[in-house]
C-alpha cells in the first residue's frame, strides 16, 4: 500500500543526507522508524514478535490445573 508524506525541506535534506551516510533508502530508513514506533507501543511488527509477546502473556497466567493450598503445610 502506498501513501504520501510530506517533509518539510529541512528535514527531508537530513532524511535524504542520514541516507547518503547510511547507504539506505528513504523506505529503508521509514520501515525502521514506523518498526521503532510500533515496538515502543507495544504492538507487534510481524508473526515472530506476535508469538514472542503471545508467548510472554502466558507464562504470567498459572494454568488452571495446579493448585495453590498455603494452609498445607510441607512435610518434613
Amino acid at each position: 500500500m502506498r501513501k504520501l508524506i510530506a517533509f518539510d525541506d529541512d528535514t527531508f535534506d537530513k532524511l535524504k543526507q542520514l541516507c547518503r551516510d547510511r547507504m539506505a533508502t528513504i523506505q529503508e530508513l521509514a520501515d525502521e522508524a514506523f518498526a521503532d514506533l510500533l515496538k515502543k507501543h507495544g504492538i507487534p511488527v510481524d508473526l515472530k514478535d506476535a508469538l514472542r509477546k503471545s508467548a510472554s502473556l502466558s507464562k504470567g497466567v498459572a494454568p488452571k490445573h495446579a493448585r495453590s493450598n498455603p494452609s498445607r503445610k510441607p512435610k518434613s
